[in-house]
């Protein structure tokens, strides 16, 4: 069960923008958002855990005890030829979604808002570190990785949230659900990541999914304030 505890170096203003909804904001102080992106540097308490199991594509089967069987087609195609799956779940901890609220409780609005923002940003930044400390793992084993897919993209129920924590082995870093399948702390994330090997002796390459739209590019939901322009 490795575990990432890798610190955070910066925290991505344009991304903090991005996540605060502010993209076509041209005029905003861009201070602001970097006083912001400071704040989380300084709250951000960053972990991160995952374990790595067989998997039937076949089936949607994570073999794991007891198996989980992952429901909703868009999972079963996005990991169409894995073998291995990875569990992960990463969080920023507590301190930073404490100090949200008792900004807003102030009346700070903005200021919440964008050290909410920028905690959005580290959590998904620790994810990208956590996603190339596992690169070179896979590929000495002969893996490529699918990018990583979480409970409500697509048709992944939230409600197979609580088996992805406990595969994920998310409460060694302090990460549990709330009954309405919300992880707390709020700024934590779990997801899946597929690992396949290519098929050179066929000539079947099964890298389709490092091509295929990811992040924005893959959601629908066109009109999302948060969507990546371009």
């Amino acid at each position: 069960m490795p575990v990432y505890n890798a610190p955070l170096q910066r925290v991505d203003a344009k991304e903090t923008r991005r996540y605060a909804g502010l993209m076509k904001a041209k005029e905003f102080d861009e201070a602001l958002i970097e006083e912001a992106c400071e704040d989380a540097l300084l709250l951000a308490v960053p972990k991160g855990v995952w374990q790595v199991y067989d998997y039937d594509c076949e089936l949607r089967e994570v073999k794991s005890d007891p198996p989980c069987i992952l429901r909703g087609e868009k999972i079963g195609t996005h990991l169409a030829g894995c073998d291995k799956v990875i569990l992960l779940s990463a969080t920023v901890g507590e301190d930073i979604e404490e100090t949200v609220t008792k900004r807003f409780q102030r009346g700070e609005y903005a200021s919440s808002v964008l050290l909410d923002a920028a905690a959005t940003t580290a959590v998904e930044q620790i994810a990208d570190g956590m996603e190339k400390a596992i690169r070179p793992k896979a590929a000495a084993k002969g893996y490529r990785m699918r990018w990583r897919f979480s409970p409500g993209y697509g048709d992944w129920p939230m409600e197979q949230q609580p088996e992805i924590v406990r595969l994920s082995h998310a409460g060694e870093i302090g990460v549990s659900l709330s009954e309405s399948f919300m992880l707390v702390p709020r700024k934590s994330i779990t997801a899946i990541i597929g690992l396949y090997k290519e098929d050179v002796s066929e000539g079947i390459s099964r890298n389709d999914g490092e091509h295929a739209p990811k992040g924005c590019a893959a959601c629908s939901r066109k009109d999302c304030p948060s969507r990546r322009i371009g």
